[in-house]
Parts: C-alpha cells; structure tokens; sequence
C-alpha cells in the first residue's frame, strides 16, 4: 500500500540519512578516542538522542534546564547545560528536580554565576553536579580568557562546587574557510586553560569543545570531548560551509509551489515553518535540496519566493532550512520517511523549551 502523502507544508526527516549521520560522527569520534556528546538542542527529540546514545554518545548536551529535564525524565542520565545559567529561584527547583534524574554538568564564566549555582544547590544535594570552565576561544560571546580560567576554577572549587574541566564554542567556525582555523583557536585556548587549571590545583577531566562545521579538525591530543550539534539534521549552512554533502541532509520543509509569477514561483512555507534566519554568507533563506541552483529570495509568513526554477503549480519541492535549531523550534512533530518507505511522526519534544 502506497502511504498517504504528507500534506504541504511539514517539517520531514529522513530516518535513514539520519541514522547514517549518527553513525558517521560516533565512528570518527571512536577512531579518535574522543567521547561524543552530541547537542540535543538541534534535534529536541528524545527518539534522536536515543538514538546517538545507542550509537556510542556518552551523553547529551543541551541548553537549558528544561531541555534537560525532558531528556531526563526520558531516561537519558547524562547531560551537559553548556551555557552560563543563572540559577534563579524557579531555575533552582528545577535544577533540583534535575539532579535527581541525572547527572549534570553547568557552564560557569564568572564567580558570580558560580556563587548563585552554590547557594542555589546545597551541599548535600550537589553529588551528582560538576561543573565546567566556559572558554571565549575566538567566538567572543562568553566564556573567560583561557588564561583566566584557573583563577576562576579555583574560586568555584572554594565555593564548594566541583569543577572537572574546561569547555567551548568555536561559533567562528560558521564562516567560508574558517573551519579549520576555529578548530585550531579551540585547541590552543582549551590547552591554555587546562593548564591554567592545572597550575591552580585543579585536576582537568574534562576538555569540551566542538561544533559541527569544526568537528572533523577536532584536536584529538587536546580534546577529551566533542559536542557538535547540526550534523545529526543537517541545514543549508552546513551544505555552504561544506561540512555537509547534500547526501547528508536528513532535515526538510516539504512544499508545493501554489502560485507562477513571470520570474518567480510561490511555495506554500514561508519564516514560520522555515525560519527567517540567514547568515551573512548564506546565498538565501534556504537551499532547494533537488534544484541547487534556484534561489529563495523572500519570505513572507506562510510563502517562499522563488527564482531560477521554472516548475508548474503543484509540484512539491523539497526545502533545506538554513539553520535547524530555529526551524525545529517551529513545528511539533517530524514528519519521518522511514526505512521501509512509510510515514511515521516523531514529537519535538523539547520544543519551546527555552529556560
């Protein structure tokens, strides 16, 4: 029986090509004898983080502590908040409820965030807390100078908290040509706080980074783990930067061009299934996976305006979001092509979860 086709517009993966991605990152990781901890807020699907655990990830990373708490009461009992939090009252029942489903490791970059963690989190309930250096290794949104951070770790560590190690986000690296020399500013800021660590007392478990765009110039004498996040989905810029083929590209807004202008076609997704977000050296506000060469030129809420493709109303057409965080924050479930060629519907289960 031929499965009924998924209406237009809808947010599809691909199980298979996921699958393949999963395996390719945790076989490269192995080889390399680096652990993986793929960041789940890409995905926000509890079936997908399954799915990289099976494949040898020895947790996840996420966000926030409502992303995590979803993959927590999942059953997934090792998770990375890899971000400066600022444990307020609310954030800090949460947390609580958190560090009775797993084990849980929070970004630090400043002693007043790590003295708000402490008084947040009493003692006795800190056993299974640890807690992570953040490094500004050329991103320059957060993070600490990697000289700077023993001083800091020493003063986390006389706060009570137990600090393991070090991390970062090479973000440069989402830029042409820049990959490899993120991946190399990684490693020379990781080793410089290590270091620093190590020269204040604390003993260095953990050294954390990683992107997709940066992960295959990984260094794996310096880094102990990585965390890239879009290679699971894949995304239009990971197609541009290169660090996805468009055999990769698991992740699509599935469309149907609805209108015929003179010099351009209409589908039916538009920025609220599709997002509106557009690097600087994106070539548009997405990429058509099958027509390489037509260009998304505008979007309105509920259309995409297209040029350099000539194709008759009711044609579907298979849409790349430029970025995968923000397009799977928009819908609820996944429209999934499985194995066997039928439709099955996968919750984004984190979705929304933003705090």
């Amino acid at each position: 029986m031929t499965p009924t086709p998924i209406p237009t517009p809808a947010l599809t993966i691909d199980e298979a090509v996921v699958d393949r991605n999963i395996a390719r990152m945790a076989e490269w990781a192995a080889r390399r004898g680096i652990a993986l901890r793929p960041h789940a807020k890409t995905h926000k699907s509890v079936e997908i983080g399954r799915r990289q655990i099976a494949a040898g990830a020895t947790g996840l990373t996420v966000a926030t502590i409502s992303e995590a708490l979803v993959f927590a009461r999942a059953g997934i009992d090792d998770l990375f908040i890899a971000y400066t939090v600022w444990v307020d009252d609310e954030k800090a029942i949460r947390l609580r409820e958190l560090l009775q489903l797993a084990r849980v490791r929070i970004g630090v970059d400043s002693v007043a965030a790590a003295r708000q963690l402490a008084g947040a989190i009493p003692p006795p309930e800190r056993d299974r807390l640890s807690v992570l250096i953040e490094i500004d290794s050329g991103h320059h949104r957060s993070g600490v100078q990697p000289e700077r951070a023993g001083e800091l770790a020493a003063e986390a560590q006389a706060l009570g908290l137990r600090v393991v190690g070090v991390f970062t986000f090479p973000g440069h690296s989402y830029r042409p040509d820049g990959r490899a020399e993120a991946a190399r500013d990684e490693a020379a800021a990781l080793h410089t706080a290590a270091e620093a660590l190590t020269a204040r007392g604390v003993a260095v478990s953990v050294v954390s980074g990683g992107s997709s765009p940066s992960a295959e110039f990984a260094d794996a004498d310096v880094l102990t783990e990585l965390r890239p996040g879009v290679y699971a989905l894949g995304d239009a810029q990971q197609w541009e930067l290169g660090s996805a083929t468009s055999e990769q590209l698991a992740l699509q807004v599935l469309a149907t061009v609805v209108s015929r202008g003179a010099n351009h076609l209409i589908v039916d997704a538009g920025s609220k299934l599709l997002s509106s977000d557009r690097g600087a050296f994106s070539t548009g506000f997405g990429r058509l996976l099958d027509h390489p060469d037509a260009r998304i030129e505008a979007l309105s809420e509920h259309h995409a305006t297209i040029t350099h493709l000539d194709l008759p109303v009711g044609t579907r057409v298979r849409i790349v979001p430029n970025h995968a965080c923000v397009a799977v924050n928009l819908s609820d479930a996944y429209a999934v092509t499985t194995r066997d060629g039928d439709v099955a519907f996968w919750p984004i289960d984190a979705r929304g979860c933003n705090a």
